[in-house]
């Protein structure tokens, strides 16, 4: 398989040459990365030329790098089902660039653009109906960026008077998400209870040693 998923690689830098900008085989999955106004002619191609034939589009979806100029990776899924081989490919935007709509080649990527729009704010220029399609009415802000916090920024409640759900600002804010991608072990300082005995433990028998 990865022989196969190499030889698609080697393929594609040579026939878009300037346009994969690289490439990655990681646990048996391939991903090439494309800039953000190549994606119809990339995508095209992998569908429509013989020795690739990624006809299906399985996901389209977005990723956060907050500290990153270009913040977002948008990341297109693609199976071939006549050679049995799938690829990932990837591209970055900002809040400010549009991505184009690849609606035209992939009729599934309707519901997953406006998915990544309404999560990630990510805007897909040429999109027929660009909408929010999992939050409410009105939402503010996008929940799957890093900077939003926690407890959002309105709670919504039943109110028996109005007869009706309202909206309010939320009362107890929480902090905006922080992310120190340490793992518990990694981050922890201090002695948690119980350990000292393990401590002393390896002391006393590290003291008998010859």
């Amino acid at each position: 398989m990865d022989e196969n998923l190499e030889g698609l690689a080697e393929h594609l830098a040579a026939a878009l040459p300037g346009v994969v900008q690289g490439w990655t085989l990681r646990h048996g999955e391939l991903a090439i990365e494309v800039p953000r106004e190549a994606v119809l002619d990339v995508l095209s191609f992998l569908r429509d030329d013989p020795q690739c034939r990624f006809t299906v589009l399985c996901d389209i979806c977005g990723v956060d790098y907050p500290d990153r100029p270009q913040r977002f990776d948008v990341v297109y899924n693609l199976l071939s089902m006549s050679r049995n081989l799938r690829i990932r490919v990837k591209l970055q935007t900002d809040e400010e660039q549009p991505v184009p709509s690849v609606t035209g080649l992939f009729s599934a990527a309707g519901w997953w653009e406006r998915e990544a729009f309404d999560l990630y704010g990510i805007y897909f220029s040429e999109h027929p109906d660009l909408r929010r399609i999992l939050t409410d009415y009105g939402f503010d802000g996008h929940p799957l960026r890093k900077d939003f916090p926690l407890t959002g920024y309105v709670e919504l409640r039943y109110d028996e008077d109005q007869k009706r759900v309202v909206y309010e600002p939320v009362k107890l804010k929480q902090e905006f998400r922080s992310f120190d991608f340490l793992s518990p072990w990694e981050g922890m300082d201090s002695i948690l209870p119980g350990d000292e005995k393990a401590s002393a433990a390896a002391a006393e028998k590290d003291s008998k040693a010859p």
